[in-house]
């Protein structure tokens, strides 16, 4: 859990010990956009998703978040209500800590806060970023960013090819060094602001250049800094 946290082990030792584990199933919300703040989870297991619901019905997919991280901190600091839904990619485990000992782990813990402030403080500039890339780059190009952020943030390991494993012919076209990341087109296209159409076309066109292969629900990528260098139309 500790390697793409933004905490240490004392620190996640802290948060695990003030709260209570709870295991979820792929697609259970863990949070609702709009609803009270009456706790924040640590993820220890599985991804998360976490979208916000246009006025006009679309469904746009701010980040992604994995083992280690905080899933609703900011809206337990300040008290306003959830500024988006939480919802798990598939099953997995965390700890839940109210908002109220959440509050007084932060009082108690100054290099905690500390290290909650510098990890909120990262995604905001994540999200500058992010919406500085939506008006430099073609949609191609933001889809490849995507996948190159998920496989070098979350990916898994890709196993050998096995008769057990239903995308065995996948993993035996990914190579070694290659990682996987189960993500949806539809939850791709929402995560680079894009189209499913265009998530179709960019896939087939990395498909082609040898950068990626699909399996069932998700994508494995051979090289991850190739796709941070790839521009699509």
């Amino acid at each position: 859990m500790r390697e793409h946290s933004p905490f240490t082990e004392d620190e996640l030792r802290h948060i695990c010990d003030a709260g209570r584990r709870r295991d979820w199933e792929r697609g259970e919300p863990l949070m609702h956009e709009g609803s009270p703040p009456d706790n924040v989870i640590l993820i220890e297991d599985g991804l998360v998703k976490i979208t916000t619901e246009t006025s006009n019905g679309y469904t746009s997919v701010l980040a992604i978040r994995g083992p280690g991280e905080l899933l609703g901190e900011l809206s337990c600091v300040d008290g306003g209500r959830r500024s988006a839904t939480a919802t798990a990619l598939w099953d997995g485990r965390g700890v839940v800590v109210t908002a109220e000992r959440f509050r007084q782990l932060l009082a108690q813990q100054g290099p905690l806060a500390l290290a909650v402030l510098r990890s909120v403080a990262g995604r905001l500039r994540q999200s500058d970023r992010q919406r500085g890339e939506y008006g430099a780059y073609p949609a191609g190009t933001r889809i490849a960013r995507v996948l190159a952020d998920l496989a070098m943030r979350h990916g898994e390991p890709v196993p050998g090819p096995s008769d057990a494993d239903a995308d065995a012919d996948a993993d035996a076209d990914a190579g070694s060094g290659s990682v996987s990341v189960r993500i949806t087109q539809r939850e791709l296209a929402g995560a680079a602001g894009t189209s499913r159409e265009s998530v179709a076309r960019t896939v087939r066109a990395l498909q082609q250049d040898g950068l990626v292969t699909v399996g069932r629900g998700r994508v494995v990528m051979r090289d991850s800094r190739a796709l941070l260098r790839w521009r699509g139309e």
